[in-house]
């Protein structure tokens, strides 16, 4: 960069907020990525394996969504009561 060097760079607000948010994106990712991961291991558990359009439909879930899914798991007796509407 003209008269800039990197270090300098680094100690700009811009540059620590965009660092900032990204890690923050980051995390809510890999916790909706983790969510996801155990709900299908559980779903497995109880039901057996799952059918390809439970996973991607699981995979593709947004928190709350999971959150409603996993609480169900915990008193249906069938796959389709834990994603019924």
């Amino acid at each position: 960069m003209v008269g800039i060097n990197d270090i300098e760079l680094k100690q700009t607000r811009f540059y620590q907020q965009a660092v900032s948010e990204g890690r923050v994106e980051g995390r809510v990712e890999g916790r909706v990525e983790g969510e996801a991961t155990l709900l299908l291991h559980l779903l497995r558990l109880r039901f057996g394996p799952l059918p390809t359009e439970i996973e991607a439909c699981v995979t593709t879930a947004d928190t709350e969504t999971l959150l409603r899914w996993s609480e169900r798991l915990l008193s249906a007796s069938t796959l389709d009561a834990v994603f019924a509407a």
